[in-house]
């Protein structure tokens, strides 16, 4: 993994475009949170990526309007220490398509994480998409691939070993969509909050006719963020 490719030597950059870069990247580290001691734990040899997307986040992504700029503040704790904790559930090696992928969380950490990963960001919407191709250009992830489309249009033609999910809907209707993007036996793991056991059980019925073979509510990253990340984990039928 190469990081980052504008900051190698002997890279040059216009004139022209080297003054709006630098003033954005400037804003950009203004903007970001400082860094928290456990990000060093969990990303190891990654943090300095994991920092550089942190800038993205807090610059570019906000000013596009994919994140909100109340979540700067809260950057690491809720969204990219919540995201690097479920690299812990992912085999590997493996494949991995990141269901709506947003602005990468988690699918972005988790190919800073897991190199020995294939990983997709699959988001229908083109600014997104766009936002998506530059993080994976700038952070150097050649483990991963930007996909535009939908998860219901793409059911069959993508077969990931694991499909992951953030904020994306509710869990009976997240699972219809993610399941037909796993492989037969493959695991769906959807980022959920404290509700997860609720929803489970109001999804009982849906997850049954879809064929699920198991269902299991993980503490994900426990003792090493705090809250650990709440992830509901299926099992994809043969």
């Amino acid at each position: 993994m190469s990081f980052p490719r504008a900051d190698r030597p002997g890279t040059s950059r216009s004139t022209g475009a080297s003054e709006a870069d630098e003033a954005t990247g400037a804003l950009a580290g203004r903007l970001a949170p400082p860094t928290p001691p456990q990000a060093e734990r969990l990303f190891g040899p990654a943090t300095a990526a994991a920092e550089h997307y942190a800038r993205l986040l807090a610059g570019p992504a906000v000013e596009r309007g994919l994140i909100g700029p109340h979540e700067v503040p809260r950057l690491w704790e809720r969204h990219l220490l919540n995201s690097a904790a479920v690299a812990e559930l992912v085999p590997r090696p493996g494949s991995l398509v990141d269901l709506g992928s947003g602005a990468g969380l988690p699918g972005i950490v988790l190919a800073l994480l897991l190199p020995d990963v294939a990983v997709t960001l699959l988001e229908p919407m083109l600014r997104r998409v766009r936002f998506l191709e530059e993080c994976v250009h700038d952070l150097g992830l050649d483990n991963t691939q930007v996909r535009r489309g939908r998860a219901e249009d793409l059911a069959g033609q993508l077969a990931a070993d694991v499909v992951t999910a953030r904020a994306v809907a509710p869990l009976d209707r997240l699972a219809a969509l993610a399941l037909g993007l796993a492989r037969p036996g493959g695991t769906v793991l959807a980022i959920k909050g404290a509700n997860a056991p609720q929803e489970v059980a109001a999804a009982r019925p849906a997850l049954d006719r879809l064929g699920v073979r198991s269902v299991d509510v993980v503490r994900a990253g426990d003792g090493k963020v705090d809250p650990a990340t709440t992830v509901v984990r299926l099992t994809a039928g043969p």
